[in-house]
């Protein structure tokens, strides 16, 4: 076959392939209905997951898992539009690393709402100004959001779904490398990158900013600039790429929360977030993890938080595997349950894929 055989080929693949995402929609449209009709949550992150697993198993190539992956995730993005205009609120400002997080799990078909603070997130979804929110929770550098866990101990909202995002910094520019004279640059930005920066622009000028997208922002308008920070946020500014993964640690990970007013379904591969007070006494913590050894369950995190609420009295987040509903979690919470005070489970929900 010539060239203009294979793009005809292509062409009436191009052909059945909207038709069939069209099918597909049309269904979706009917999905989207029943759930009207019947009260259900537009975003079923259970659900979600499974079709993940299942078209990932069906592809035998040449296509890539990351290739089909975000293929899917825009079909899903597409079909959550369709069943109900939707509301991402998120940490701005936008560009950032949150936002990032966000469109990796909703896509670009919904709406995004930038917030100035994590309150007003966790606000717009009790009060359903926002659908959902995505949430800073803990960096694997860094260790936890602390506001964000003081949020949690007093607001309703659930955890609905977690995000595993490898944080990759590049030098975005309009101008080539040569000609660069002053970098733009956030403090922890510029921390992870001192070692590249030192070897590859030891004489450029460096300018600290508030944030990785102020950054971006000023070098797109200022002559023979640089910044550092994300591609998402460079693409927004239509900056070009120079180099990529700058970074001195390749391995900083952080992870996000989605918040909602559901309880997803288990999937069988689910982690569940929970929080309680205890009265400071010795040996109180151990009494407390006892359970979580008795049932064989593991936990993934533990932080301690000041109650706010007396002198000396602690608030403790735990992470673990398992979903409230399986049985060995469910003992393990009725154990508990007793030695605490104003125990609470934050949300059970699927658990992330690994950082890529």
């Amino acid at each position: 076959m010539n060239l203009d055989d294979l793009r005809k080929k292509i062409d009436e693949v191009d052909a059945k392939i909207v038709q069939l995402l069209n099918e597909r929609y049309t269904t979706v449209l009917e999905v989207g209905k029943y759930k009207k009709d019947n009260h259900r949550a537009v975003y079923v992150p259970e659900r979600e997951k499974i079709v993940f697993e299942k078209v990932a198993a069906m592809n035998k190539g040449p296509m890539t898992a990351s290739t089909l992956q975000a293929i899917y995730r825009e079909i899903m993005s597409g079909a959550l539009a369709l069943e109900h205009p939707m509301n991402v609120a998120y940490l701005g400002p936008e560009g950032n690393f949150t936002h990032q997080a966000a469109v990796s799990k909703f896509g670009h078909s919904v709406a995004y709402l930038a917030k100035s603070t994590i309150d007003d997130i966790f606000t717009d979804v009790s009060s359903h100004k926002a659908d959902y929110g995505c949430v800073p929770i803990e960096n694997s550098s860094e260790g936890v959001v602390n506001h964000t866990l003081d949020i949690f101990a007093q607001s309703n909202c659930k955890i609905c779904a977690e995000i595993n995002m490898r944080i990759h910094l590049s030098l975005l520019s309009k101008y080539p490398i040569s000609t660069v004279r002053k970098l733009y640059v956030e403090a922890h930005a510029y921390a992870q990158c001192r070692s590249w920066i030192a070897e590859h622009l030891p004489d450029v000028e460096i300018h600290e900013c508030t944030g990785n997208t102020k950054a971006v922002s000023l070098a797109a308008s200022d002559p023979n600039s640089a910044a550092i920070a994300g591609t998402f946020a460079g693409n927004l500014y239509q900056l070009n790429v120079l180099y990529e993964n700058i970074e001195d640690n390749p391995n900083n990970i952080t992870r996000f929360l989605i918040i909602g007013n559901q309880d997803p379904k288990p999937t069988g591969n689910d982690k569940t977030s929970i929080c309680f007070a205890l009265k400071d006494r010795v040996g109180v913590l151990f009494d407390a993890l006892l359970p979580f050894k008795e049932e064989n369950i593991t936990m993934t995190m533990i932080e301690s938080r000041p109650s706010k609420q007396q002198n000396w009295e602690y608030r403790f987040f735990i992470d673990l595997l398992g979903h409230a509903t399986d049985p060995a979690v469910t003992r393990a919470l009725e154990k508990l349950q007793p030695m605490t005070q104003n125990m609470r489970i934050l949300g059970s929900y699927p658990k992330g894929d690994e950082a890529k």
